[in-house]
């Protein structure tokens, strides 16, 4: 892994690089990437929707809304063949300790099924983004006509950005922050083969729908994340069972999984989703946070479509003659048949000749190769046939025809 530092602004010789520490880079297990090769085309059919939630504080003071949305989109592979695959959309705006905070992250196309939960993908032109903002940062003023020190508080907008790039055989992580005029830039890159089994936020949002839909954690399963820094890290899901909420004055079952990235500088942060049976988002909670994201209508519950097997008819035996209807049409054409056959040697009583000549010759030789005799036997008449030496000969021509290649 390899980082790159870059600033701009009036205050950016203040910033300097420092060189991490070296640490062992952590890794996905066989159980996650068990798990990720497991999903099937047809439960990605269900996880296209759109739901809102409501940002409440831990008083019940609404605070802002967040909204997931997972829509079709389509995919050019390498090939060159367009494929359907999620495109993820999610944002949120409200209040944080009474300033205007904002998130987005936008995804997709992802391409079905596996890359879709490595959360990275092959096109170019392709990236994941994920910002936030927040408008005001206090600052200390010392006031030189007052005898006293006042604190006051400038509009300092500050805005952090992420995206998530392959770039041959790297992933490239791009993160930006901006305070007021100025605008700190660091690039990280990690070997491709390094990222499998990594969940990003987007493919986290659509992972969670899965479990939902199966209503089951891969026990053990050890993922790949992005702590707080933007360092690799390992992530982590557990099942906490089934509980009963109240949602729009109504008693629904949730599933609840909690997912928690472990982090190697700092604590583990855990989050809490409590999933409804088709995937819907009822309540999302930070642990540590004063507030959560739940819903307050109650969403249609979507049931799994279930395909009935295609009947199978018994072979049963035709009893045809039985039925007298097909009996006189088989007496009819037998005998039409029968007066067909006759007429035609009536017309060609060479035929008769050559059978019988035939039958006769085959019967005084008896021969154990009847296909090979038949063919000496009928050869002389063929057009193409060549002439046989009168001098027996210890190399045979063969009596069958050589099949001309530019005929077929």
């Amino acid at each position: 892994m390899s980082s790159k530092v870059q600033s701009t602004g009036p205050r950016a010789k203040d910033h300097q690089a420092s060189t991490p520490e070296s640490l062992p880079t952590p890794e996905a297990n066989a159980e996650a990437i068990h798990f990720l090769n497991s999903l099937r085309q047809e439960e990605l059919q269900m996880l296209f929707f759109s739901e809102t939630l409501a940002m409440v504080s831990n008083t019940g003071e609404p605070q802002g809304e967040l909204t997931i949305d997972v829509q079709r989109g389509t995919h050019k592979n390498i090939s060159g063949t367009m494929l359907h695959c999620p495109l993820v959309h999610a944002f949120s705006r409200g209040f944080m300790d009474k300033m205007l905070c904002g998130n987005s992250l936008l995804a997709g196309p992802l391409p079905p099924p596996q890359a879709i939960f490595h959360g990275i993908w092959r096109s170019r032109n392709n990236r994941v983004m994920s910002s936030s903002s927040y408008p005001a940062i206090p600052t200390t003023h010392n006031l030189e006509t007052s005898p006293s020190r006042v604190l006051e508080f400038h509009i300092l907008p500050m805005e952090r950005k992420m995206s998530l790039l392959k770039q041959e055989d790297q992933l490239a992580m791009t993160r930006s922050i901006k305070e007021g005029e100025e605008v700190k830039t660091e690039v990280t890159f990690f070997p491709w083969h390094s990222t499998a089994g990594f969940i990003s936020e987007s493919a986290n949002l659509l992972l969670l729908r899965v479990m939902a839909w199966r209503r089951m954690v891969p026990s053990n399963a050890r993922f790949l994340a992005l702590d707080m820094e933007g360092k690799l890290c390992s992530s982590t899901y557990q099942a906490l069972g089934s509980q009963t909420i109240q949602v729009d004055h109504q008693q629904v079952e949730v599933f609840i999984v909690e997912q928690t990235v472990h982090s190697d500088e700092g604590i583990p942060t855990s989050c809490q989703f409590y999933l409804l049976p088709d995937g819907h988002l009822a309540k999302r909670v930070q642990v540590g946070s004063p507030g959560c994201c739940m819903i307050t209508k109650m969403p249609v519950i979507r049931e799994r479509d279930e395909i009935e097997p295609r009947p199978v008819f018994e072979k049963k035996p035709l009893m045809w003659e039985e039925d007298m209807e097909l009996y006189s049409r088989f007496l009819d054409r037998k005998e039409e048949l029968r007066l067909s056959h006759t007429r035609y040697l009536q017309q060609h009583p060479e035929a008769t000749a050559l059978i019988s000549d035939f039958l006769l010759f085959l019967l005084l030789r008896q021969p154990a190769d009847v296909v090979t005799f038949a063919a000496e036997h009928f050869g002389p008449f063929a057009t193409c046939w060549s002439p046989t030496p009168g001098l027996r000969s210890s190399n045979r021509p063969s009596p069958f025809r050589a099949l001309d290649p530019e005929s077929f």
